[in-house]
């Protein structure tokens, strides 16, 4: 069965709104030359949704959601998801 992924829908008034799975679980780890993200079905489908959230028309660069270490995420660095303008990366 495929699994469909509900995206909260951006309103300029309400401003972006983030969901997650219940029973969501994610670690991630940092190493010299990695980063991991390890997560479990309901981590993942988190994670795409809050990506997807990010990516909707309208929504400004800068907008982020911070995931805090040992709150949000297992980590010893907390995790941002932001949202770059659309030429940030063939200007740099």
């Amino acid at each position: 069965m495929d699994h469909l992924i509900d995206i909260p829908e951006y309103r300029v008034d309400e401003g972006l709104r983030f969901a997650w799975d219940e029973g969501f679980e994610i670690e991630i780890r940092v190493r010299p030359t990695e980063v991991i993200i390890k997560a479990n079905r309901a981590g993942l489908t988190s994670l795409a949704r809050h990506l997807l959230t990010l990516a909707q028309q309208g929504v400004h660069a800068g907008s982020h959601v911070h995931l805090t270490a040992d709150q949000e995420i297992e980590s010893d660095v907390d995790l941002i998801l932001e949202r770059a303008d659309d030429d940030y990366f063939s200007a740099n």
